[in-house]
C-alpha cells in the first residue's frame, strides 16, 4: 500500500506525464498543415499567434525561389513543406521539398513530362491543385494527366494514374482529399464529371460516381454542347461532415452541390443551383449548415446537410445574394459570423444563422487566395502581394497590412507561428 507521500508523488507523477503528452499533440497538432486550408479543412488556426506586421526587410526568416508557374498552395508535415510546379506551358509537372526550419530545397522531381498539355487559360495553372500529406505520404494531382502518391523523404513515386480522362478545357482546380484509407479526386470537365475514390495504398480505383444533374447547354439543334463545355465545369475541393453519426462528403460540382456516402460513392442527396457553374469556393461546414457558393453567380448559401435525394426546395436554409461573395477565395466562420472577400476587394462579414449583411469594406484589389483565422483575426491576401489583417468582430476594424514584392494565387500555409506564403515566385517563412 502506498503511503501518503507516495500517493501524492505518483499522482504528480501522473500528472506530469498527461500533460507533457497532451502539450506534445498540441504541438504536432499545430506544426502540421497537411492539406491548403490546414487541419481544420476551413481555415482555422490554433498556433500561439501569428505575426501582425511583416515587409521584404522584416520578419522575413527566410525566402526561396520557387520554379514554374503554379498556384497550389504549400503543405506542411514535421520539418518539410511540399509544393507542386509547373512549366508554363505544362509539359513539365514537377514536385519540390523544402526544409521548413531553413528553406533550404530538400530535393526537386520531375513527375511526369506531357506531350499535348490541353488548354489552361492563362489566369490558372497547369498545377493548381494543392497536394495533402500525412505520415511517410504526400498525394499530388495534376488533374487528369497525372496523380500519384510520393515518399516525403525521397520524393520517389509509390504509384502513379495516367488513366483518368477529363478535358479541364480551363486547367485542373481540385485538391486531392483523405478520407480514412481514401484519396478521393474531382474531375469536372466540359466533357466528364465525376468523382473518384482510390485505394491510398495502392492507387486502385474503389468507386467512381458520375454527377447527376442535367446540364442546360446543348443546342436541341445541332445537339451540340454550347459554350464549349464551359457549364459544366467546377475546381472546388470537398468535406467531410458528421450527420446523426454517419460521414458525408460534401461535394461541390457545377450547377450543383451534392451529398455522397465516402465509402462507397453513393448519392446521397442533391441541391441544384440552376445556371451557375465553374464553383470553386470551398464549402464550410458549421452551425448544423453547408456554408457553399454557388459558383459563377456568386450567391452563398446555406444548406441542412440530412436530406435524401433533390432537397433543393427544402433544405435551403438561406441565400445570400451576389453582394461580396467570392468566386475562387474560400472564406472563414468565425463564432456567429462568416467572413469573405470576392474576388474584386470587396470584403464582408454576414450573420451566420441568416445571411444577413453586417458590414463591407473594400480591402484590396483582386483576392483569389483564401482567408484564415487566428484568434480574433482574419488575414486576407491579395494578388498584389498585399496582406490586411482586420479584427474577427462584427466591428470592421484594420488591425495591419503588409506587402510582398509578388502577389498571392496560392492560400498560406500555416506552423507554430509561422506563416509560409507562396507569391508567384517565391515561398516565405514570415515570424516575429
Amino acid at each position: 500500500m502506498l503511503t501518503g507521500s507516495a500517493r501524492f508523488f505518483y499522482v504528480f507523477l501522473t500528472l506530469a506525464v498527461l500533460a507533457t503528452l497532451i502539450t506534445s499533440n498540441h504541438v504536432t497538432a499545430d506544426e502540421n498543415w497537411p492539406s491548403y486550408r490546414g487541419s481544420s479543412e476551413s481555415g482555422h488556426v490554433t498556433s500561439a499567434r501569428l505575426p501582425l506586421h511583416w515587409n521584404e526587410q522584416e520578419n522575413v526568416v527566410w525566402k526561396t525561389a520557387v520554379e514554374g508557374k503554379a498556384w497550389s498552395s504549400p503543405v506542411i508535415w514535421g520539418e518539410r513543406i511540399f509544393l507542386t510546379s509547373a512549366s508554363e506551358d505544362g509539359s513539365r509537372l514537377s514536385f519540390v521539398c523544402i526544409n521548413k526550419k531553413t528553406g533550404e530545397v530538400l530535393y526537386k522531381k520531375l513527375l511526369h513530362s506531357v506531350a499535348l498539355p490541353q488548354y489552361c487559360h492563362p489566369f490558372n495553372s497547369y498545377a493548381s491543385p494543392s497536394p495533402v500529406a500525412e505520415a511517410g505520404r504526400v498525394y499530388v494531382s495534376f488533374g487528369s494527366p497525372y496523380n500519384a502518391c510520393l515518399d516525403s523523404e525521397t520524393g520517389d513515386v509509390i504509384w502513379e494514374r495516367t488513366d483518368f480522362v477529363c478535358n479541364h478545357f480551363r486547367g485542373p482546380g481540385s485538391s486531392p482529399f483523405i478520407y480514412k484509407n481514401l484519396l478521393i479526386l474531382h474531375f469536372d470537365g466540359s466533357d466528364q464529371q465525376y468523382v473518384v475514390a482510390l485505394d491510398k495504398e495502392t492507387g486502385e480505383t474503389v468507386w467512381r460516381t458520375d454527377r447527376t444533374v442535367q446540364f442546360d447547354d446543348v443546342n436541341p439543334e445541332t445537339g451540340e454542347i454550347e459554350r464549349e463545355g464551359d457549364l459544366r465545369k467546377a475546381f472546388s475541393t470537398p468535406i467531410i461532415v458528421n450527420v446523426e453519426g454517419h460521414d458525408v462528403l460534401v461535394s461541390l460540382g457545377s450547377m450543383a452541390l451534392y451529398g455522397y456516402d465516402p465509402e462507397s460513392g453513393e448519392e446521397l442527396w442533391r441541391v441544384d443551383f440552376i445556371g451557375s457553374h465553374s464553383g470553386a469556393v470551398r464549402p464550410v461546414f458549421a452551425h448544423g449548415l453547408i456554408y457553399t457558393v454557388t459558383g459563377s453567380d456568386a450567391e452563398l448559401w446555406a444548406v441542412r446537410p440530412d436530406g435524401k435525394g433533390n432537397v433543393s426546395d427544402t433544405h435551403v436554409a438561406w441565400k445570400h445574394k451576389r453582394l461580396a461573395v467570392p468566386r475562387r477565395s474560400s472564406f472563414v466562420v468565425v463564432g456567429d459570423s462568416i467572413f469573405m472577400v470576392d474576388d474584386s476587394g470587396v470584403a464582408a462579414c454576414l450573420d451566420a444563422h441568416s445571411g444577413d449583411l453586417i458590414w463591407k469594406k473594400r480591402v484590396g484589389n483582386k483576392f483569389s487566395a483564401s482567408l484564415i483565422q487566428d484568434g480574433d483575426r482574419i488575414y486576407f491576401f491579395d494578388q498584389e502581394g498585399k496582406t490586411i489583417v482586420v479584427k474577427a468582430s462584427r466591428k470592421y476594424e484594420v488591425l495591419a497590412e503588409n506587402k510582398l514584392d509578388e502577389g498571392f494565387m496560392a492560400s498560406p500555409a500555416v506552423s507554430g507561428n509561422a506563416l509560409f506564403l507562396r507569391t508567384r515566385t517565391h515561398l516565405y517563412r514570415i515570424e516575429e
